[in-house]
């Protein structure tokens, strides 16, 4: 859990920065947070498949199964984003109601990542090939 919390942490950190850098330049916030949250699961299965799961083999049937668990969770962060951004009726980033958005979506979508990296893409049982 340690391993994951550090690879998650800087994944938020790539994230945020991506998201916060395409806000500036008045990108939409659906598209910021998307191409933030893509950047972020780039170094996430990366860092997570050696460093946090130590699972070294069967990197090819992995991969399908990181991209539809990532596929999932993009929709449901941007979703929960751009909903709480909604709700707060904020206009144009930056404002406390942007930061709070996006520590819960990502926070959401984190924990839905944790549970099918640990029980399916990264389990010893799946992904064999």
């Amino acid at each position: 859990m340690g391993r994951f919390l550090v690879v998650g942490l800087t994944t938020v950190g790539i994230d945020f920065i991506i998201y916060s850098l395409l806000s500036r330049f008045d990108a939409p916030t659906a598209h910021a947070k998307a191409l933030g949250f893509l950047g972020g699961s780039v170094f996430a299965y990366i860092a997570n498949r050696i460093w946090t799961f130590g699972a070294g083999a069967g990197k090819a049937a992995r991969i399908p199964l990181f991209l539809a668990l990532y596929g999932g969770t993009l929709g449901i962060n941007v979703a929960a984003n751009e909903a709480i951004l909604t709700i707060a009726g904020v206009g144009r980033p930056p404002t406390i109601a942007v930061a709070i958005a996006f520590v819960i979506a990502t926070g959401l979508s984190a924990a839905l990542n944790f549970v099918g990296m640990k029980f399916v893409v990264f389990h010893p049982n799946f992904s064999r090939g």
